[in-house]
């Protein structure tokens, strides 16, 4: 059984071109994954929005994840005014100064370490999962890192997908 698109993906199916590709820049940052997606149109479900999502980051390149990454805030200091930041980082909003301090450390230890922000699937997570998984991925090699970013991205870009599909 088919349905059919929601209105949601209608509009990104019948978008111009420059218009798609600024909705999908919000979704993520690399231009090489927009256009992948882009040229994916028209998806006929969302389930294929989705499976054209992870296929199109399984082919970036290591400048393209990190072009993808640069559009992440750190976690602990959304965007000032990007309500998107501040919603995927909602678990920080009730941490204590000290969780919030010893985050901040250890992003600036990773990002020293990698060269790019520390990138976790925020959402639903607590500031204390995201200050253990920084300190358990913080041993990781470059390579095992961007390739946890990768997968964290895949997901972080699923659920920004979702909610253009569902029109929010």
């Amino acid at each position: 059984m088919t349905s059919s698109p929601t209105p949601g993906l209608t509009r990104i199916n019948t978008l111009d071109d420059s218009a798609a590709t600024a909705e999908l820049h919000e979704v993520c940052a690399s231009s090489a994954w927009g256009s992948k997606m882009l040229a994916q149109r028209p998806f006929a479900t969302a389930e294929s929005l989705f499976a054209a999502n992870e296929a199109a980051m399984a082919e970036l390149t290591a400048e393209d994840l990190a072009e993808a990454m640069g559009g992440h805030a750190p976690i602990g200091r959304p965007k000032p005014g990007d309500p998107t930041s501040a919603r995927e980082q909602r678990g920080m909003a009730g941490a204590s100064e000290e969780l919030k301090n010893e985050l901040l450390e250890l992003n600036l230890a990773y990002q020293e370490k990698f060269g790019h922000v520390f990138l976790i699937c925020a959402t639903g997570a607590t500031g204390e999962f995201m200050r253990d998984a920084v300190k358990v991925r913080i041993d990781n090699s470059p390579e095992q890192e961007r390739e946890i970013a990768r997968g964290e991205l895949v997901k972080i870009n699923k659920i920004r997908l979702t909610r253009l599909v569902e029109g929010e």
